[in-house]
C-alpha cells in the first residue's frame, strides 16, 4: 500500500487513545439500540401480531422483523459510504448515529397491533428498516474511521476496540434487560415496560451525536483531499470492477462473524428460555457474563491479529470457535448449573470476530476503502445474517442443536478463509 493509505511509522499517542475512545464509546451506544430489539423479541411479538397464532410462528414473524434490519443495511450503508469516500468519513460517522437515535426513540412510542391493528408491525418493520440503514453506515464507518486514524501496525489493536465497543453495546441491552426483567414482572413488561429501553436508546443516541462533535476527521482522507486523490468514479463501481476478490474474502468473513453473533450472542438468550428451561432472568445474566467476555476476546483478538497475520489467526480461531460452541450447547443439556461459565468460555472465543475489521479495511485502497468495506460488510449481513433468525429458528423445529450445527459449519468456512489468506501471505 502506499503511504496515503496508512501511517505506519509512530506509535499510539494521546490522541489516537481520545479517539479510540470517542468512537468506541459512539458505537456502543449506537450497536444498542439496534439489538435491544432482540432481548424483547417475545413480547414484541405478543404485542405487534395478532393473538392467537402458534407460538412458533410469532416468534418466526418477530424474527423476521429485526432480520428486515440487516436485509436494510447495504442500501443505507452503500448510500452514507459513498458520500464518507467523497466527502468525509465523520460526517457520515455522525448521520448514522442521528438516524439510529431517531427510529430507536420512535419504537419505543408506537401503539400496539391491539390499538391500531395491522399499522403496528408495519411501523415496527419502518423503524426497523430505518435502523438497518443507519447501522450500515456506522459499522463499516468506525472501522475506516479508528483504521485510518492509527499506525499501521496497531490496526487489528484499534478495530478490535472498536468493536469491543460494539459489543459492550450489545452488553448494555443484555444489563438493561436483566434489570428490567429484575424489577418488573411479566405483566408490567408487557403492558408498558418494554417502551422503556427504546425510548432510553434513542437518548443514548443523540448523545452519541454530540459525542461525535470531538472527533477530527482522519489524516488518511485529509491527505487525500490535499492530493485531489479522492475517487474520480462512483466508488462502488471501482470496488465492483476492480477488487472483487477483496469483497469475497471479506464477505465470507463476516459470514463468520454475523453467525457468531447473531447465534451465539443474540438469540441463545431465546432458545436457553424455549429449549432448555432457564428463566428470562436466567438467560439474561448469562448472557451478560458472555457479552463480557466476547468484548475481551475482541481487544485480544485485536491484539493478536497484528502479531501473526490474519491468516494464521483465522485458521486456529475458527477451530477454537467451533468447539467452544459445539461444547456449549451439548453439554447445557447435562450440567446446566455451569450455564454462566460454560456461556462466557463461548463468548471469549466469539470474541474472534475483532480481528474481522482488521482483513476488511486493508483489504481496499484509501479511496475507496469505505465503500469497498460497507459494501462487502452489508452485502453479507444482510444475505447471512438476516436469514440466520429465521433458519436457525426453523432448523430447531427438529434439531435442539440446531445453534451448535450452524455454527460449526459456518467456522469451516472461516477455516478455509484463513487459508486462502495464509496462501496469500496474510
Amino acid at each position: 500500500m502506499t503511504d496515503i493509505s496508512f501511517s505506519s511509522a509512530r506509535r499510539l499517542g494521546g490522541d489516537d487513545y481520545r479517539t479510540l475512545s470517542l468512537a468506541a464509546l459512539g458505537g456502543a451506544l449506537e450497536f444498542y439500540d439496534f439489538i435491544i430489539f432482540v432481548y424483547f423479541v417475545t413480547v414484541l411479538g405478543a404485542l405487534f401480531f395478532p393473538p392467537g397464532v402458534p407460538d412458533w410462528l410469532v416468534q418466526f414473524q418477530a424474527f423476521a422483523i429485526f432480520a428486515a434490519g440487516y436485509l436494510a443495511r447495504p442500501l443505507g450503508g452503500v448510500v452514507l459510504a459513498h458520500f464518507g469516500d467523497l466527502l468525509g468519513r465523520k460526517r457520515m460517522f455522525t448521520l448514522s448515529i442521528f438516524l439510529m437515535a431517531v427510529s430507536t426513540f420512535g419504537m419505543g412510542l408506537l401503539p400496539t397491533y391491539e390499538s391500531i391493528g395491522i399499522a403496528a408491525p408495519i411501523l415496527l418493520l419502518v423503524f426497523r428498516v430505518l435502523q438497518g440503514a443507519a447501522i450500515g453506515g456506522e459499522i463499516p464507518g468506525a472501522w475506516t474511521f479508528v483504521a485510518e486514524h492509527v499506525p499501521e501496525r496497531h490496526i487489528g489493536f484499534a478495530c478490535g476496540t472498536l468493536t469491543c465497543g460494539l459489543t459492550a453495546g450489545i452488553l448494555l441491552g443484555s444489563v438493561v434487560a436483566t434489570v428490567l426483567n429484575s424489577v418488573y414482572t411479566p405483566a408490567e413488561i408487557h403492558d408498558y415496560a418494554w417502551r422503556i429501553p427504546f425510548v432510553l436508546g434513542g437518548v443514548f443516541g443523540f448523545v452519541a451525536v454530540y459525542l461525535r462533535r470531538w472527533l477530527a476527521e482522519t489524516p488518511v482522507f485529509a491527505e487525500l483531499k490535499a492530493r485531489k486523490a479522492l475517487a474520480e468514479e462512483l466508488p462502488l463501481k471501482s470496488v465492483v470492477r476492480n477488487h472483487l476478490p477483496a469483497v469475497a474474502v471479506s464477505m465470507l468473513l463476516t459470514w463468520l462473524l454475523s453467525a457468531a453473533i447473531v447465534v451465539a450472542i443474540l438469540m441463545t438468550p431465546t432458545f436457553l428460555q424455549k429449549v432448555y428451561g432457564f428463566t428470562a432472568l436466567q438467560a439474561l445474566e448469562a448472557n451478560t457474563a458472555a457479552t463480557l467476555a466476547l468484548s475481551i476476546g475482541c481487544v485480544l483478538a485485536g491484539l493478536i491479529v497484528d502479531r501473526v497475520g490474519a491468516g494464521r489467526f483465522f485458521v486456529v480461531g475458527s477451530l477454537v470457535l467451533a468447539a467452544t460452541a459445539y461444547g456449549f450447547y451439548t453439554q447445557l443439556f447435562r450440567h446446566p448449573e455451569l450455564l454462566i461459565p460454560l456461556y462466557a468460555v463461548l463468548g471469549l472465543a466469539v470474541g474472534t470476530i475483532g480481528a474481522v475489521p482488521y482483513v476488511l479495511v486493508k483489504s481496499f485502497p484509501a479511496a475507496v476503502r469505505f465503500t469497498g468495506v460497507s459494501f462487502s460488510y452489508n452485502l453479507s449481513y444482510a444475505v447471512f445474517g438476516g436469514l440466520t433468525p429465521m433458519l436457525v429458528t426453523l432448523m430447531m423445529r427438529s434439531d435442539p442443536l440446531a445453534p451448535a450445527h450452524y455454527i460449526v459449519g459456518v467456522c469451516a468456512v472461516g477455516v478455509l478463509t484463513g487459508l486462502f489468506l495464509l496462501k496469500r501471505g496474510r
